[in-house]
């Protein structure tokens, strides 16, 4: 036997009908000095072990001497061979939030990261026999994935690294969690367990580096927003030339171009708000 096997046992409750019938004869058979007594005490005694409740949600693998008969599966009150060993497992869904642990990214870098699994118990056979403690196995085995998962991808892009990755643990938080899914299935499978969920819990850069990463990614947006700055004046500017020179308000040269240029980047770009200088001469002042 190598697979779950789902079987059938006594009604509990008839069993139980049978009990108080044994245990009743046998009381009633020594207030009567009866012989019998003592074999329906003996009966009544043989039948007790053998009563047991499956709770919604939970299961009882039944074994004899070692070898694996079945898994109970159906909720109930139940009666089986007395001889029967009988082992719980729970297949209500689990949460699992692992500790923080220090990695490297796929470049190099290193962060602290955790993850949340969402689990149950598929396969009572695999998990009883296939394992030694599936518990402790899903933990083992989360803490390998998360590290697998972070050496595999970067946690954030940077214009400076040459090129973009697709998928960072950062931004991409669907694809790493359908990764991280993917790879705990793998591993888990073995053991019975089932994934419901998996996703990324916390996410930094290691101490070390965390202010130098900040840093640097504050470095990066201001970059970025002086990028749209700049970028937003030049074109101002062309539309200010062009409709100076369609209404023809007044004739510039090549210099004083240069100059209006000059000064509207100035006012454009500066982070701080400009001071004009009111020119009451003439232009050439």
């Amino acid at each position: 036997m190598s697979e779950e096997k789902i079987i059938k046992v006594s009604n509990g409750y008839f069993m139980l009908f049978l009990f108080f019938i044994f245990l009743v004869g046998g009381i009633f058979g020594a207030s009567n000095y009866s012989n019998l007594f003592v074999l329906f005490i003996v009966l009544s005694f043989i039948i007790l072990p053998g009563f047991f409740l499956v709770n919604p949600n939970t299961s009882k693998v039944i074994l004899l001497f070692g070898k694996y008969i079945g898994t109970v599966k159906e909720n109930g009150f139940y009666w089986a061979n007395p001889l029967y060993r009988k082992r719980g497992i729970s297949l209500r869904a689990s949460n699992f939030d692992s500790e923080r642990v220090k990695v490297n990214d796929k470049l190099g870098n290193p962060i602290m990261i955790s993850t949340i699994l969402v689990w149950k118990v598929s396969d009572t056979y695999k998990a009883a026999f296939d394992v030694d403690n599936y518990e402790n196995f899903v933990r083992v085995q989360s803490d390998a994935a998360v590290r697998k998962l972070a050496s595999l991808y970067p946690y954030d892009n940077f214009e400076d690294d040459g090129k973009e990755e697709e998928i960072t643990l950062r931004a991409s938080v669907n694809e790493v969690s359908e990764a991280l899914e993917e790879e705990l299935s793998e591993r888990l499978k073995m053991a019975g367990i089932e994934v419901l969920e998996a996703r990324i819990g916390y996410l930094a850069y290691a101490q070390e580096i965390a202010n130098a990463m900040l840093k640097r990614q504050q470095a990066t947006a201001i970059i970025a927003a002086r990028h749209k700055i700049v970028e937003g004046a030049v074109s101002m500017v062309e539309m200010a030339l062009e409709e100076l020179n369609k209404k023809e308000i007044v004739e510039l040269d090549e210099e004083r171009k240069a100059a209006m240029v000059s000064n509207l980047m100035v006012i454009l770009c500066s982070d701080k708000d400009a001071t004009p200088v009111v020119n009451a001469g003439t232009l050439n002042h």
